[in-house]
């Protein structure tokens, strides 16, 4: 890039090339390596000129004597004749000539350049390769749903808890029972048995997931994964292979169904008019069950 500068710098301030402007030349003998003697007008001094000039070897045969259509013979050729300068009206000599500043800086530089961007892609191909946003979105997905099941199921078990500080379930069977805690466990009740152990495995998930995901962050984007560091990146991969294989394994047992599922029947109990109806018909068929789980929460510490 540096010498690409010094091209464009050396272009801008080096002389500048007098103006010229393309004209038809005739063609009046021709060598077979294009050694040309040519005659133009003149518009500066008024007058036909003739000079020699090399001509394109390799244009149509039609352009030369004798095929040309010119009745006196002769061929046609174009050129470019100054129009500026001490030398305007003269032809512009197209002859190859030393490099200059600014084309051997340019020479130069274009293929660095070129080296610089095949050799900088190759260097990011495995960084580019070690991208698995998907993966990650999945495990994201599936750390906050097996979160999400253990937070309700502690929110359930906590509302039995502030509900049991004010009153206990009676053993008298004509007694009427606090509304508000028979809800509270009406709402386990309806979560199901399973609800407690997929509440702790959804804990114990969440918590090795997030541990995974801090490592597998550079993966979640090629710009994170362009601007990590060897360690970052290898930790990275190996804990993407960690991902893979949680995931299909979580996937083999229905885990992801079960915490949707268990997340469900525990906010089933949001609406406080149906649910204190439905907890207080189904405690009247089975006390004894209610007071089993207020007996299983109050002797379990709390979570």
């Amino acid at each position: 890039m540096i010498l690409f500068a010094c091209s464009v710098v050396s272009y801008a301030v080096g002389p500048d090339l007098p103006e010229a402007r393309q004209i038809d030349l005739t063609v009046l003998e021709e060598k077979s390596d294009g050694s040309c003697r040519v005659r133009w007008t003149d518009p500066y001094q008024k007058r036909a000129r003739e000079a020699p000039y090399q001509c394109d070897p390799g244009r149509s045969d039609l352009l030369k004597a004798p095929w040309y259509s010119d009745s006196r013979g002769y061929g046609w050729e174009t050129a470019f004749m100054l129009t500026e300068g001490p030398e305007r009206g003269n032809l512009e000599e197209l002859a190859e000539s030393d490099l200059g500043y600014s084309d051997m800086f340019l020479v130069l530089g274009a293929p660095l350049i070129a080296v610089g961007l095949v050799g900088g892609n190759l260097r990011a191909l495995p960084r580019v390769l070690g991208v698995e946003a998907r993966l990650v979105r999945r495990a994201t997905r599936l750390s906050e749903s097996a979160g999400r099941a253990a937070e309700d199921y502690e929110q359930a078990v906590a509302a039995v808890r502030d509900a049991q500080r004010d009153t206990g379930l009676p053993q008298d069977a004509d007694h009427v029972p606090d509304p508000r805690l028979v809800t509270a466990l009406w709402v386990l009740r309806e979560a199901g048995p399973h609800a407690r152990e997929t509440a702790v495995l959804g804990r114990t998930l969440a918590k090795r997931l997030r541990g995974l995901l801090d490592e597998a962050a550079p993966a979640a984007g090629l710009r994170s994964m362009l601007m990590a560091g060897p360690t970052a990146r290898l930790s990275a991969a190996q804990a993407v292979t960690e991902l893979r294989l949680l995931l299909s394994d979580v996937e083999r047992n229905g885990l992801s169904e079960r915490f949707a599922q268990t997340s469900v029947d525990l906010l089933r109990g949001q609406d406080a008019d149906r649910a204190a109806l439905a907890a207080k018909a189904d405690f009247a068929g089975e006390p004894a069950f209610y007071q089993s789980v207020l007996e299983q929460i109050t002797e379990s510490p709390a979570t």
